[in-house]
């Protein structure tokens, strides 16, 4: 049985690219997000975010009307909820995650469930979080049967099907790439697998719901512990005086060694937040996976050490001088390279501590985005040319297809990523 009509809750960086898949199939996508902004962009053809490809494909389904926005979900035969899922404030040094934004979105949706619905998850989630979607469902809808009730006899089929794409190429892995399908019965597996079929060129590999959250965070894990042991070889070099991006290379001339690059320390959405979510469940168990957070974690303050030592320097070098005429160039905000996306950026957490720290003027480089976020103060964002003309301290803390030429013959230079 196909699908005629899909609901996406939340447009994000994930949800959007998403709905504009399943539209591109000619099937009516509804798009559902709490930002009334966002909506009315969506609704002109135009996105809201930084994705390659995503801009044609958006204007193309709304103008042929497969694609609509708005605040209130609509009926559909399917639902995909795409919101975020924070942490919540705490002083608890082990984050806790925050699944109101899930909550939420059920409870928007649940008026207007009807028999034969499938309602999947796609928020990267801690294990248990499907379920508890699930549990929320039943309570706002009594005259329907779920899975935990009702077994493959369900009313409304739910499944659990982490998204696993890279930004700056989502278009293009949201076709090519497998997906774990976690439905909480078989029926409810096979049916998210007609439906992700309907453009997923990869294989669609079922589990279930509990185990298809984990996968997306053991995945994510993984990589923050690899990640964790290139910084920490950083800074163990830094003290010894190598050079730890040759010592990288050369130690990966081993066939079966590949560290990771070091870097600033680790940010987005996915790798900075998901080994949480594992910790958070067994903390007394998961012990190399918060180790691993806690290294990275540091290796802002690190940097900013570094800055901190190269203001002194720059002084003893220039008597004339005082704290407040030094002026710090940072190179690049964002989370990764090429794109837009400033969560959980560590480049920008350290543009805005040095900000925060420095008396002088703090200038930035981020060529992915026009303007700098309302909370981010005492930063001015300015072009290549005038940042690099005029700062004496300069701190490359993202890899940016523009800053890959030598753009700063300087002493005063702290280079994270390796590539000056």
């Amino acid at each position: 049985m196909s699908f005629n009509n899909i609901s996406v809750i939340g447009l994000g960086y994930i949800g959007l690219p998403t709905a504009g898949m399943f539209a591109s199939r000619k099937i009516k996508v509804i798009g559902v997000d709490v930002n009334q902004k966002a909506v009315d962009t969506i609704n002109r053809g135009e996105i809201h975010i930084v994705e390659p490809e995503l801009d044609m494909i958006v204007r193309a389904v709304v103008a042929e009307g497969y694609l609509k926005a708005t605040t209130k979900p609509e009926p559909a035969e399917a639902f995909l909820i795409a919101v975020p899922t924070p942490f919540k404030k705490s002083d608890n040094p082990i984050p806790e995650p925050d699944l109101s934004y899930i909550e939420a979105a059920s409870k928007a949706i649940a008026p207007v469930l009807k028999k034969g619905d499938l309602v999947i998850l796609e928020s990267t989630s801690p294990v248990g979080a499907t379920e508890q979607m699930s549990a929320w469902l039943a309570d706002a809808r009594p005259d329907l049967t779920f899975p935990q009730q009702a077994g493959e006899e369900s009313d409304i089929r739910i499944a659990h099907c982490p998204e696993r794409v890279l930004p700056g190429h989502v278009v293009r892995e949201l076709v090519e790439n497998d997906r774990v399908i976690g439905g909480m019965t078989a029926k409810c597996s096979t049916r998210a697998i007609e439906l992700y079929k309907t453009f997923v060129k990869g294989e669609c590999v079922v589990t279930n719901a509990r185990t298809a959250e984990m996968a997306k965070l053991t995945e994510n894990s993984f990589r923050d512990v690899n990640i964790a042991f290139a910084n920490e070889l950083s800074m163990i070099c830094d003290k010894l005086d190598i050079n730890v991006w040759e010592l990288i290379k050369l130690a990966n001339r081993h066939p079966r060694v590949n560290i990771l690059q070091p870097g600033p320390g680790v940010g987005g959405h996915c790798i900075a937040v998901d080994p949480w979510f594992i910790v958070s469940k067994t903390p007394d168990d998961a012990k190399l996976i918060l180790t691993a957070r806690l290294v990275n974690d540091s290796k802002p303050e690190w940097v900013i050490n570094k800055v901190k030592v190269a203001i002194s320097d720059f002084l003893q070098a220039n008597p004339t001088k005082t704290a407040k005429d030094v002026t710090i160039a940072c190179y690049g905000l964002a989370f990764k390279p090429d794109i837009d996306d400033l969560r959980e950026s560590p480049a920008l957490d350290i543009a805005m501590k040095l900000a925060e720290m420095h008396v002088g003027t703090v200038l930035a480089v981020e060529p992915n985005i026009d303007s700098l976020p309302l909370y981010v103060d005492y930063i001015s964002l300015g072009t290549l040319d005038y940042v690099r003309d005029k700062s004496d301290i300069h701190v490359l803390l993202v890899d940016h297809k523009e800053f890959k030429v030598n753009l700063v013959n300087n002493l005063n230079l702290i280079d994270t990523k390796g590539i000056w």
